[in-house]
């Protein structure tokens, strides 16, 4: 199993994700198909060279086929994964979400009525969590999102990066300090050459993903685009109009700098944010969280949060007390008086570290800069 949940690359294996692949193989002079998984391609007009190849040991998923080909491939060794019926997303996948796909129709829409929110309108069907149906399509989806986040971390987009998590709650309001904090975190961290993750939701997250995706525009301009997204604080009571104005954002700076978010259907009340250009989203909230924590080979920084931050401070510091020495990641918290006082986290961890190799690794911190400062940046 790769970090990212996909099964690990075997090189007995060849992933076939686009249809251009799969013509420049056949075009190659490939003969067999054994090992190839071909996922979620429309192979319709392929039907001679499907019939060209042995097809013995290929793995079809959810691909469409011209008429009659599909019983033609199985008789001859293949294994075929169908298309699922009546499912609002596709459960095999190849690549991670953009913002735009799960946001399609905004400009005319409401957002109960766009992607996002059918599939998870569908996740919470009554009984769906306990549905077989279900269960596999979401399964195959999250496997499928495993599959392509372990892809990105390799591609070139994040070649030569240390990825650094910024977690944090999601009541922070654009237009109040702890949004603008977040985003300054999120901007210097990408102008030092660190690719952000976050959960991938509003508040903190998104103010941690707008940052990084900002960070090469000057000062001035990245200003008024905090002012300018005072106008719709938050996605309550509209989903529609907080994203709408992220949009807008993305739209006048289309090339903004890659950032990651993990977000998850588990928790709906979360839409996912607008600025993370790349979005490996889950069903499964278990399987996310510890993903979301593992590709954060820089470390991570946690600023202020309730319920959810608290658990992801926990669950790392789990993850480093039994690592080895060299395999320990910074924890930085953000701000005294929240995490001594409000919600007293930084004394159990800090008792927690005492005598373990995480001691030296573990930070309080009152300030974005001091933050920066420890992880050498």
């Amino acid at each position: 199993m790769a970090p990212t949940g996909g099964l690990a690359r075997s090189p007995r294996t060849l992933e076939v994700e686009s249809l251009e692949s799969f013509d420049r193989l056949v075009a190659a002079g490939a003969v067999a198909m054994h090992g190839w998984h071909a996922q979620s391609l429309d192979l319709r007009g392929r039907k001679a060279a499907l019939a060209s190849l042995d097809v013995e040991g290929a793995i079809f998923l959810g691909c469409t086929f011209d008429q009659g080909v599909e019983d033609g491939l199985r008789h001859r060794g293949a294994l075929i994964f169908p298309k699922l019926v009546g499912v609002p997303f596709d459960a095999y996948r190849a690549r991670l979400y953009t913002p735009q796909e799960l946001y399609a129709g905004l400009e005319s829409r409401p957002y109960e009525e766009l992607p996002d929110a059918l599939v998870y309108q569908w996740s919470i069907r009554p009984g769906q969590r306990h549905s077989l149906d279900a269960t596999l399509a979401s399964a195959l989806h999250d496997h499928a999102i495993g599959d392509a986040l372990d892809e990105f971390m390799r591609s070139d987009v994040q070649a030569g990066q240390t990825t650094v998590g910024v977690m944090g709650g999601h009541a922070a309001q654009r237009g109040t300090p702890e949004f603008a904090q977040a985003a300054e975190l999120g901007r210097r961290l990408a102008q030092s050459g660190r690719m952000v993750a976050t959960g991938g939701g509003p508040g903190a997250m998104e103010a941690a993903n707008l940052g990084a995706y900002l960070s090469r525009i000057p000062d001035g301009g990245f200003t008024d685009v905090l002012a300018g997204l005072e106008a719709v604080p938050g996605f309550r009571p509209s989903v529609s109009a907080w994203a709408r104005e992220a949009a807008a954002v993305v739209e006048r700076y289309p090339d903004g700098t890659p950032t990651l978010g993990i977000p998850t259907w588990f928790y709906g009340h979360e839409p996912p944010n607008y600025f993370a250009t790349h979005i490996a989203k889950y069903f499964a909230n278990a399987i996310r969280e510890a993903i979301l924590l593992e590709v954060c080979d820089g470390g991570i920084i946690f600023l202020p949060g309730a319920a959810g931050t608290v658990q992801e401070i926990f669950q790392d510091a789990c993850e480093n007390y039994y690592s080895a020495r060299e395999a320990v990641t910074p924890m930085v918290l953000v701000g005294r008086h929240h995490w001594e006082q409000e919600l007293p986290a930084w004394p159990m961890l800090h008792r927690l570290a005492a005598g373990r190799a995480m001691a030296d690794r573990i930070f309080l911190v009152d300030s974005v800069a001091e933050a920066l400062e420890v992880l050498g940046g």
